[in-house]
């Protein structure tokens, strides 16, 4: 990838980063609540966002790191997906 558009994604992410984690912390809803999809879509956002900076991040892709971002996009997907097994094939990344 091209340096020049590399970093501007990664300025991009940082930015869309830091009004998604705004958001949620700014909405209001819990467990039980409404609008908790809607708050839990937002979590889910920030994980993707999560994983960008990760799969941009200088030097080598740091194999911990990646784990811990499927593993949170898996765990929070589960309740969207709940037939397709998401957690359990999250709880693998860590049973190993």
């Amino acid at each position: 990838m091209d340096e020049t558009i590399k970093n501007e994604i990664v300025v991009l992410g940082r930015k869309a980063h830091g009004l998604t984690e705004s958001a949620y912390r700014w909405h209001g809803s819990v467990r039980g609540d409404p609008g908790w999809t809607e708050k839990q879509r937002i979590l889910l956002a920030d994980m993707a966002l999560h994983l960008l900076q990760t799969a941009l991040k200088d030097g080598e892709l740091s194999a911990d790191e990646l784990k811990q971002n499927l593993y949170a996009i898996l765990t929070v997907s589960e309740q969207f997906i709940p037939d397709c097994g998401l957690k359990a094939t999250a709880d693998q990344f860590y049973a190993r």
